[in-house]
């Protein structure tokens, strides 16, 4: 029993999460990014960022930087772009971290954006190497959507590539969406406006997953014991929090007190004239 509480403990603290972010829609973003392939890469060098996506929960709006803008917006034609990476990459990231510096209130809302290998210090250092100062985003204000549904419902919930997974089993539009390996090539071949494209396919999908689960109409393949850690506390919390069981119980009281009214009238009508 101390495991099944544990586990309704670490629940209840994900929803509670997940609540606060929608009590305040309007100051929570969701993010994503795309970088180079981590494979092919025997130096360990850092993976150049390729394009970020930002999308505010509450109006919907999203702002995109991406390596391809920056080359159209500097006159710098397609096969150029190649040959000047860096300065395009800085360029893409001075205006990110600009952002950034105006949103400093802000939380955000990401999918696995949690170490130097893939996530918000890894975007931090490329923009050092690049000779830029990054703006600091505290950890309490990131929010790995990732992990909060295996705190509600159990690492089961879904099958791995859990982002893509769990979209189509809800199924939310998936166009212009990429598999990793798909971003990496499309990016050794030069496909750039596709791997924004996926960029900004999957930063909709994670704020619309958060908007699903908190609204309580998400799907997953998650079993009742995963979700609450004890088969008898599963059967009790979905029997007293179905719809059936709350109008059953409104049912009930409606009754008790028709069955009180009756009594009361009944009393009434058989009480002898002028008694008190």
């Amino acid at each position: 029993m101390a495991d099944a509480n544990k586990r309704l403990v670490v629940r209840a603290r994900a929803l509670a999460k997940l609540e606060e972010l929608f009590r305040a829609p309007g100051i929570c973003c969701a993010i994503h990014y795309s970088c180079e392939s981590f494979r092919d890469n025997p130096e360990g060098s850092s993976r150049r960022v390729t394009s970020i996506a930002i999308k505010n929960l509450e109006t919907g709006t999203a702002d995109s930087f991406s390596i391809h803008q920056f080359a159209e917006i500097k006159g710098v034609v397609a096969k150029d772009i190649e040959t000047q990476y860096d300065a395009l990459e800085k360029s893409m990231l001075d205006a990110f971290y600009e952002t950034m510096q105006q949103k400093q209130g802000f939380k955000w809302l990401h999918w696995n954006m949690r170490d130097s290998n893939y996530g918000f210090p890894a975007i931090a250092h490329r923009y050092k190497v690049l000779k830029g100062t990054p703006v600091e985003i505290q950890p309490e204000r990131q929010i790995d959507l990732s992990a909060l549904l295996q705190d509600i419902y159990g690492p089961n919930y879904i099958g791995h590539q859990r982002l893509e997974q769990l979209a189509k089993y809800n199924e939310m539009t998936m166009l212009g969406f990429l598999t990793g390996k798909e971003e990496a090539q499309a990016f050794v071949d030069k496909q750039y406006v596709l791997l924004h494209q996926s960029t900004l396919r999957k930063v909709s999908l994670i704020a619309t997953i958060a908007e699903r689960q908190w609204q309580g109409g998400l799907k997953t393949q998650a079993k009742p014991i995963d979700v609450y850690g004890s088969r008898l506390r599963a059967v009790v919390d979905s029997v007293t929090n179905s719809p059936w069981f709350k109008i059953g119980g409104f049912v009930g009281l409606l009754l008790s007190v028709g069955r009180f009214i009756a009594w009361l009238i009944g009393q009434v009508l058989t009480t002898p004239s002028g008694a008190v």
